[in-house]
């Protein structure tokens, strides 16, 4: 059984939304899944897992949340090397900037994605919550 992390920064519940229908998609796919703040996730508790899914939502001038999730995330990178990478978000403005900015950020660090980054504008509707299941099925 594959181990599945999902760690995600949530300000209004959109991105957290997005978190529990990848949860719900690996789990479903038959991994074992954990769910993290990126307040609790470090390169040490990456090594734990075979896969890992990260949620951010778009902050500021479209990018990822500073305090908390960019500095873990920073820290986390090196470890992602040989490891299935899923990254999902909501925004409420801009065109997504910050997703192809963070997938750019994976691919020059040598990160494979096992997919299309998920966003949802806003709350995540039905597209956006099958997206995220099939995010979490891919991690498994």
């Amino acid at each position: 059984m594959s181990k599945t992390a999902v760690v995600f920064w949530s300000a209004t519940g959109n991105t957290e939304a997005m978190a529990d229908a990848v949860k719900e998609g690996a789990a479903q796919a038959g991994a074992e899944v954990s769910v993290f703040s990126a307040s609790d996730f470090s390169a040490d508790k990456a090594a734990e897992f075979d896969s890992i899914a990260f949620g951010c939502p778009a902050m500021g001038d479209e990018v990822l949340e500073e305090d908390e999730f960019r500095p873990m995330f920073d820290a986390v990178l090196p470890a992602l090397k040989d490891k299935k990478i899923g990254l999902f978000g909501s925004y409420g403005w801009g065109d997504g900037q910050w997703m192809r900015d963070w997938e750019e950020t994976c691919k020059s660090a040598g990160v494979t994605l096992v997919s299309e980054p998920v966003m949802a504008n806003e709350a995540p509707g039905d597209e956006a919550v099958a997206a995220c299941k099939a995010l979490g099925a891919a991690l498994a």
